[in-house]
């Protein structure tokens, strides 16, 4: 399979006419053949046109149908090989170890879904029989399913070429709940989202789909954003970003004249609290730990540790310590774009020009190449963090600003005044639960996911996960865009009243054809 630079919208490769982009490899600071065409307005207007058009016919698909499909999305991808490995380690930097990685989480999270869509449980099938003989009123018939909202924009992600791109979190779950998608391509890896862009397409074909249900564009600047999201076809977001461009998108939603929904992932610094015996038992294997966390991926992880927060003493001496030990020897590594690049090197040097941060340690200087990123921890008292707003701001890189505590009053003054985060992580002993359980009940306000003794990078793709949080982690902390109930985002519910059963929906009927796990009548039944 080769790179053209075509957008694939339905089931047509088009050229794009708005000007051309290339990809850049940030290891060598180099533009990577081919040009590929940017939509105009009339190109994006397609594409959106065609996904509404899809959505009636692909949203009554079969559980079969649209399974098998995320499957053969999987298959495809992996069938690309060599060729999709290659081309993201050219437009990322990233290691073939990770990419390999990514590649299998991606196909993992399709896989997932697959199985969701055939089980069923996603319907939230709900049966209240009628009650004709109730008094002072009788109860009519009443049913719910949840269905599918609608064409679904998605926007993908820079530091995530694979698992929140293309085919990643967003795709794979609006695919699943029924809903086609129109893919925003992120401009740092355009060959790697035609080629994968390429595998979703031929899925489409193979499995007899509506040509709406998938298309991928190409576009710069802003435009192509507010056309996508102002489109009346588009129903929902999803959305991987800075906060400002996650803000922008849900500014622009709700001023439509039919507001929609945008599931924004953005900005969280998720803070790691080390408690007083922790801290006394393992300081120095904490900071190994941490650092191997902190620089993983180049610290390129929206479930980066950019905050540790401890009591001063002498056991948070042996922490400084420890932690200008462990990042020391740490290699600068290339980052994602030179604009990643750019904006961490200013956070950084806005750290350390401020009068109440000091250095504790700082990785291997970078060789005079492009977007290599050197590791450092910055160190501040728990005072002037409360005092200065702009210390908790996120610098999107290896990272980290290590807070002193006088006490643990103070410790809980730094967790209530952190805005809202994807996760916040204690590091405990059996001598730390009582503090722990003062902590708790803060740390589930503001964060999605909260960690025991271990470290937020590393997001499992399942059940029970939550990848979300109060803002600014998320624009919405009611939902999660990785794990099984990330399908929730597309769906909403509908009522049927008094349903004549030739009209009812199968997963409403009483016969139960889909065999599904259903609330009927306030319990849980396989009928």
């Amino acid at each position: 399979m080769q790179v053209t630079g075509e957008m694939l919208i339905g089931r047509s490769a088009v050229r794009g006419s708005a000007g051309t982009q290339r990809a850049l490899n940030p290891a060598l600071n180099e533009e990577i053949e081919p040009a590929f065409g940017l939509a105009a307005q009339d190109m994006i207007a397609q594409a959106c046109d065609l996904a509404e058009a899809a959505f009636e016919p692909y949203r009554h698909t079969s559980p079969e149908t649209r399974a098998s499909f995320l499957e053969a999305i999987g298959k495809n991808i992996m069938a690309i090989g060599d060729t999709l490995v290659e081309r993201v380690m050219a437009e990322t930097g990233l290691p073939r170890p990770r990419v390999e990685g990514e590649r299998a989480r991606t196909v993992g999270q399709l896989n997932l879904f697959a199985s969701l869509v055939r089980e069923g449980r996603w319907r939230q099938a709900t049966l209240d029989s009628a009650l004709p003989e109730r008094t002072p009123l009788p109860r009519p018939d009443l049913r719910k399913q949840h269905i599918p909202v609608g064409p679904v924009a998605v926007f993908g992600a820079s530091n995530f070429p694979l698992a929140f791109s293309v085919a990643g979190g967003d795709t794979a779950s609006a695919l699943a709940a029924g809903c086609p998608v129109v893919v925003k391509a992120h401009p740092a890896h355009l060959g790697t989202s035609e080629l994968v862009g390429r595998a979703i397409q031929q899925a489409v074909s193979e499995a007899g789909l509506h040509e709406g249900v998938f298309s991928l564009v190409y576009g710069q600047g802003n435009a192509i954003g507010e056309a996508l999201v102002s489109h009346p076809a588009i129903k929902s977001v999803g959305f991987t970003g800075s906060r400002a461009g996650g803000m922008a998108l849900v500014r622009l939603a709700a001023q439509r004249p039919e507001p929609i929904p945008v599931f924004a992932e953005m900005s969280s610094v998720n803070p790691v609290f080390v408690l007083p015996g922790a801290l006394k038992a393992r300081a120095e294997d904490f900071a190994t730990r941490l650092v191997e966390s902190l620089t993983m991926g180049v610290g390129q992880l929206c479930t980066n540790p950019g905050l540790v927060v401890a009591l001063e003493g002498e056991d948070f001496g042996r922490l400084r310590a420890a932690l200008s030990k462990a990042i020391e020897p740490k290699a600068a590594a290339t980052m994602l774009t030179p604009g990643i690049h750019q904006a961490y090197n200013r956070g950084v040097e806005k750290l350390a020009s401020n009068r109440s941060v000091s250095p504790v340690g700082r990785g291997q200087s970078p060789a005079p190449t492009a977007c290599a990123a050197q590791p450092v921890i910055f160190e501040t008292d728990a005072r002037s963090f409360l005092a200065t707003k702009e210390l908790e701001q996120e610098v999107f890189g290896p990272a980290t600003l290590l807070i002193r505590c006088r006490d643990t009053q103070e410790m809980k003054a730094v967790a209530e005044f952190i805005e809202g985060q994807l996760t916040a992580t204690l590091h405990l002993e059996q001598s730390d639960i009582e503090i722990a359980q003062g902590l708790l009940p803060t740390l589930e306000r503001k964060a999605g996911r909260i960690l025991v003794n271990g470290f937020p990078t590393g997001v499992e793709v399942s059940y029970a996960m939550v990848h979300g949080g109060p803002f600014p982690a998320t624009s919405d902390s009611r939902s999660t865009s990785v794990g099984a109930t990330a399908i929730d985002r597309f769906l909403r519910p509908v009522c049927y009243q008094d349903m004549p059963a030739a009209l009812l929906p199968e997963a409403l009927k009483d016969a139960n054809p889909l065999s599904l796990w259903r609330l009927r009548d306030g319990k849980l039944v396989q009928g």
